[in-house]
């Protein structure tokens, strides 16, 4: 005979459940990606998605920065290289590159490019660094914050034209 469930017991593991991915959920907010040999955090909300290097069209009389267009499953994206935007040299080409798809809730078809992803990170418990937006973490590595909506707010990101 099948063993008779307890609707309250069934409710409470669902309950339990749910607070167990909320929790996971507000401690893994966080990507790990290198710029310029650089470790960097990105909300994860301001991103959509994480791809290896599309197809890039060159777009003539663009800053060095600004690698060109990639069409993403009928969607054109701006790619640029946040190593040279930061003046930092471009990303070496390498098989672990990156590239990331701005949220869509910014209605702003960028894709940045980055050395690699690190990984999820929990950083609540980091220790904040003396440059404002910086952090520390448990082995004393320096992580630095990617403000995706300042990023897209400024005047020389905007203008990819020589």
């Amino acid at each position: 005979m099948s063993k008779r469930l307890n609707l309250r017991e069934f409710q409470q593991r669902v309950i339990e459940r749910l607070q167990d991915k909320n929790a996971t959920a507000a401690r893994i907010s966080t990507l790990g990606v290198r710029i310029a040999g650089q470790n960097w955090l990105v909300a994860m909300a301001d991103i959509s998605e994480v791809l290896p290097v599309p197809v890039l069209t060159p777009v003539p009389v663009a800053k060095p920065w600004f690698l060109g267009v990639a069409n993403v499953r009928g969607n054109l994206y701006g790619v640029t290289d946040m190593a040279a935007y930061r003046h930092a040299g471009p990303t070496p080409p390498d098989t672990n590159n990156r590239v990331l798809l701005v949220a869509g809730r910014y209605a702003f078809n960028a894709a940045l490019l980055v050395e690699r992803v690190l990984g999820l990170r929990d950083a609540r418990g980091w220790q904040p660094d003396e440059e404002p937006g910086s952090f520390r973490d448990e082995q004393g590595a320096l992580w630095h914050s990617l403000d995706i909506r300042g990023l897209l707010e400024q005047t020389e990101f905007l203008q990819i034209g020589i």
